[in-house]
């Protein structure tokens, strides 16, 4: 038995290979290929639905007069339709790098592919550049309104970032007081009026959310005892006692005036300490 896959053949001493008569092929062959189908379409004859992945035989040939700088343009022909076995054709797009419906099928509309007309938009646009690179006043039009485009998103970007901030610091407060024990319908009505917080300042938001957060303080401490107390009234006070608490009293003075005593030396005789001088060492001529 012979083998298959075998390395080296055998050829008779004899052998010439200018003898063998060549062969001319058909200019246009056709290759018979199994392939998949590489996007979704649909028969143009019976309305059945081919989904990108099916496999089918194809051939395939050259496209002529048609490449993409120097790159050939090669076409499937197929009936993969199961219902009516019509043939569809398709072909290579290189300079998408896609392929493209030719006859007999129609291909699935894709939301991210371009559905305008690519070559007349390439065409506007390639137009648009050379007329811009002629003209240095259109240059420097367009990149004021390029300037001033982004700055205007840079400054909605901040004021998105300000309105943020001051609706996250609002709703710390409100949890603050929700926490302290204030009533969830008003918290509720804080919450759900944050869009009419925007247009305030931040300091004087900041000073208003402060002054509540004190009235109801002194307020809980002022229900126990009675009427509630003047909030101007109690903010003197506390500044008062603040500042009386820091002047030095007679207690932490006396310190001081003792180690004054001590200094001297009348002090340290009175207390009973001997203090000896040290003599200088004197040093005699030679």
């Amino acid at each position: 038995m012979s083998e298959r896959k075998v390395l080296n053949k055998y050829y008779p001493p004899d052998f010439d290979p200018s003898k063998i008569p060549r062969r001319r092929g058909t200019k246009n062959k056709q290759q018979v290929v199994r392939l998949m189908a590489p996007f979704s379409m649909r028969c143009n004859s019976c309305g059945e639905y081919v989904y990108k992945g099916k496999k089918f035989n194809a051939r395939k040939e050259t496209v002529d007069g048609e490449d993409y700088y120097g790159i050939k343009i090669f076409r499937s022909i197929s009936s993969g339709i199961p219902l009516c076995s019509s043939e569809i054709t398709f072909k290579t797009d290189p300079k998408n790098t896609d392929y493209a419906a030719e006859h007999g099928a129609s291909r699935n509309f894709e939301p991210w592919r371009d559905t305008g007309d690519s070559a007349v938009a390439e065409a506007d646009r390639l137009e648009a550049l050379e007329a811009e690179e002629n003209n240095p006043m259109a240059t420097l039009e367009n990149r004021t309104m390029d300037s001033k485009r982004e700055m205007a998103i840079m400054d909605a970007l901040q004021d998105a970032r300000a309105r943020n901030a001051r609706h996250e610091r609002l709703v710390r407060g409100v949890a603050a007081e929700g926490i302290d024990g204030a009533n969830p319908d008003d918290i509720m009505d804080k919450l759900l009026g944050l869009e009419e917080v925007d247009s305030e300042d931040e300091d004087a938001l900041r000073l208003r959310l402060e002054e509540e957060r004190m009235k109801s303080w002194f307020g809980r401490c002022s229900r126990s005892n009675g009427d509630a107390p003047d909030l101007q009234s109690l903010l003197l006070k506390t500044v008062t006692s603040s500042s009386s608490s820091s002047k030095p009293s007679a207690s932490t003075s006396a310190p001081s005036a003792k180690k004054a005593k001590l200094a001297g030396g009348a002090g340290a005789a009175a207390l009973g300490i001997k203090v000896v001088k040290k003599k200088k060492p004197v040093i005699a001529a030679s």
